[in-house]
């Protein structure tokens, strides 16, 4: 006689949420960019590389970090990912209402000048992508790197995006150039303003997209 399937139980847990924020050396209202780290990385990380963007001092820069903490193959650093496949459309609402809160504190507490821009790297990128497209605060960019558009917004057939940059290293093995393909004619059908960038390089920041995004930031949104 064989045992039952286990019945799956779902419980609402509260964790604590993280985020580094830059200011600009100079007087407000500030633009803001809000970025999301790839898996296995942190906020930290991942500020420092949104610091080496050209024109970045005039923007007030945002990094936030994913909800689940872990620690990296040398145990000596907490990274975190965005999500599994496992209770994935819970996960999803979950990481909405955190950014939102996020948003919301850096709005209260900060002076803005109306204009957000949300980036993301790697498996943030579909972070960045959902957070455009479902947060209640409109965005007026958005900045894609080495990562694509999640499944369930492909599914929903359409998609309501500011100007996207996308960038893609020719040897980037996980972000294929059918996947890099596949993005750009969905969001050219979906009459998103795209602009993209095709590297020397891998699954990694370069110099050169460096420049395409600090220049997405210049001549898109001018900073007050």
């Amino acid at each position: 006689m064989t045992n039952p399937d286990p019945t799956v139980k779902k419980v609402s847990a509260a964790t604590q949420g993280r985020y580094l924020l830059r200011l600009p050396d100079t007087e407000g209202p500030h633009p803001l960019l809000i970025g999301f780290h790839g898996y296995g990385e942190n906020a930290d990380v991942h500020l420092r590389q949104l610091e080496r963007i050209p024109g970045i001092a005039a923007w007030l820069v945002v990094s936030v970090q994913a909800l689940h903490w872990f620690y990296d193959r040398t145990h000596q650093h907490v990274v975190a990912s965005w999500m599994t496949k496992l209770c994935r459309e819970q996960a999803i609402a979950d990481n909405l209402r955190y950014i939102d809160r996020v948003v919301e504190e850096i709005l209260e507490h900060h002076d803005t000048n109306g204009c957000m821009v949300f980036e993301g790297f790697s498996q943030g990128a579909s972070m960045a992508y959902r957070v455009a497209s479902a947060i209640r605060h409109q965005s007026d960019g958005l900045i894609v790197l080495a990562g694509d558009i999640p499944p369930e917004l492909r599914q929903a057939g359409s998609l309501d995006l500011p100007p996207t940059l996308i960038g893609r290293g020719v040897h980037d093995e996980w972000f294929t150039q059918e996947r890099y393909n596949a993005d750009l004619s969905f969001l050219t059908s979906c009459g998103v303003t795209v602009e993209s960038v095709v590297f020397d390089g891998g699954h990694a920041w370069t110099d050169e997209f460096r420049s395409a995004a600090g220049k997405l930031l210049a001549s898109h949104i001018q900073p007050a």
